[in-house]
């Protein structure tokens, strides 16, 4: 028995594994082991625990499992280490997942002790390790959260659109204080670079919201950040916990008034930025509530620049239709130069092309976010089709991408997309010929899509009701790959500079607040 416990580290994860590739629960398994053998067959408790890797069966339960499986006992141990990777399909969103085994190295004790040494180490801070873990959390429930949506129809009556002015009556009859200040955009600086930074919007516990007069020229987005701030009064009772809203600055925003991160892990980091999601998800939902937003869309063919009759921004746009629309397989970026990325969804698991806990020297340049920033003149929306080649699959992708500039006037680009795959299948083509085809023809460098694979993508965009995927077939399908590394092409394309990351900016918040106190506002 000493032998397999010292030998049985893979053996939980192999027995799930086997066990869900051949459509068996666990109440089946345990009525097949029954079946074979009453005495010694496992509870439906104690297969869990076995596979969860809390037990370790005696070898008349190893014996009766490979019976069932037909297999030999042997194969359930480390000699065969074989544990597949549970890569993008068509049930799983969001990454490409490992099995975490053996399972006591993935204990929470250990877990605790291993993160922060791991951030130390790559020079990762808390704050990034904290927006991909709910990143991942957010492309696993497909962006779905009913509770944050029912919240803000209550609070918004689902009226659509809002305007400012509804947004401000709101705020008073949630007995919020809005105070206006001057500042314009500065230069913040570090040693690794500089960026224009300018602050919106803030909260300041338990009721005032302090908002940067600049804004009252904007609609759009001082409605974004007013819908935020009273979304922190809704779901936190406005207690002060959460980011000031800044534009050009790091990811989640300035943090209040924290030490500058080491690459540790605490607690306030995963606070701060499960805070920031939560009241931009909330935003989304009161701006465009999910029933009246899909048939507004459907209505426009899902066109971004119809959020400027009902005074959205295009990120807004674009983010809250990966959320209503009836498709799931959505991805959206939001880019900066040369190619970090501040803000990204990847409902269908597209490979990333650039993360935001590493920066790499080298991103492929044929990405439309990557390509639109570096071209100043891009100032036309580009819908593009896309092939993308990535450990042997050919996958392919349809996306809308603009440049615009934000409040600092630093230029970025949004792109929201949608993969063809699933869309093409479900009209009944032959999805896999189609994106062979496609991809054939970017190969060869081709001016044109395709007639009849372009003829079943327009079919695809019609029902799906997103004029943009029309569009795009206009224009010669692009290879991108998830880094140049790996670039499929036979003359490589050229490297891209390195991203600089954003200086951090701290006691701009109390530097306000001290101003308006002193004019007596």
């Amino acid at each position: 028995m000493s032998s397999l416990v010292r030998r049985s580290h893979f053996l939980g994860a192999k027995i799930r594994g086997v066990r869900k590739s051949n459509g068996l629960t666990l109440q089946d398994l345990s009525a097949r082991c029954i079946q074979a053998d009453a005495e010694n067959a496992p509870s439906v408790s104690y297969l869990s625990m076995i596979e969860r890797g809390k037990r370790i069966p005696s070898e008349a339960v190893l014996g009766l499992l490979a019976a069932v499986f037909q297999r030999e006992p042997q194969w359930f141990l480390d000699e065969n280490t074989q544990l597949e990777t549970n890569r993008r399909n068509k049930t799983s969103p969001g990454a490409a997942r490992i099995p975490l085994e053996p399972g006591f190295l993935f204990s929470k004790d250990l877990l605790e002790t291993a993160i922060p040494e791991l951030l130390s180490q790559t020079g990762t801070t808390g704050r990034q390790f904290a927006h991909l873990l709910i990143r991942s959390y957010q492309e696993t429930h497909r962006n779905e959260f009913p509770d944050l949506e029912r919240s803000a129809e209550e609070v918004g009556e689902k009226r659509f659109p809002l305007s400012a002015r509804d947004l401000i009556d709101l705020c008073k009859r949630l007995e919020l204080e809005i105070h206006w200040f001057d500042r314009d955009p500065l230069l913040a600086q570090d040693q690794d670079g500089s960026v224009r930074t300018f602050v919106r919007s803030f909260f300041d516990a338990p009721s005032k919201i302090y908002i940067n007069r600049k804004l009252q020229d904007d609609p759009a987005r001082l409605k974004y950040d007013l819908a935020t701030h009273i979304g922190h009064k809704v779901l936190h009772n406005g207690d002060g916990l959460k980011s000031a809203h800044t534009t050009g600055g790091p990811v989640g925003g300035i943090a209040e008034n924290v030490a500058p991160s080491t690459g540790g892990l605490d607690s306030e980091d995963v606070l701060y930025a499960w805070r920031d999601f939560e009241c931009s998800f909330f935003a989304g939902a009161l701006l465009c509530p999910k029933q009246e937003f899909r048939r507004f869309l459907m209505r426009e063919g899902y066109a971004i620049a119809a959020g400027n009759r009902v005074e959205l921004t295009p990120a807004v746009v674009m983010r809250r239709m990966t959320t209503v629309s009836p498709y799931r397989h959505w991805h959206y970026f939001d880019a900066y130069p040369p190619g970090y990325l501040r803000a990204v969804y990847r409902g269908n698991g597209i490979p990333l092309p650039w993360g935001n806990m590493a920066m790499v020297t080298d991103p492929c340049p044929s990405w439309a976010v990557f390509d639109m920033l570096r071209r100043p003149s891009s100032r036309k929306p580009r819908s593009q089709i896309s092939v993308l080649r990535d450990a042997g699959r050919v996958l392919l992708y349809c996306c809308h991408s603009l440049r615009t500039k934000d409040l600092a006037g630093n230029a970025h680009v949004l792109s929201v997309g949608v993969d063809l795959e699933p869309a093409l299948a479900s009209q009944g083509f032959d999805a896999e010929e189609i994106v062979a085809d496609v991809a054939a023809a970017a190969s060869r460098g081709e001016t044109e899509i395709p007639a009849r694979c372009a003829d079943a993508i327009r079919t695809a965009g019609h029902v799906l009701s997103i004029g943009w995927i029309s569009e795009s077939v206009q224009n010669p399908a692009s290879i991108i790959c998830p880094r140049s590394t790996a670039c499929p092409r036979s003359k490589r394309c050229e490297n891209v500079a390195v991203a600089q990351p954003a200086a951090k900016l701290s006691g701009i918040r109390d530097e306000i607040i001290r101003d308006l106190e002193q004019m007596g506002t």
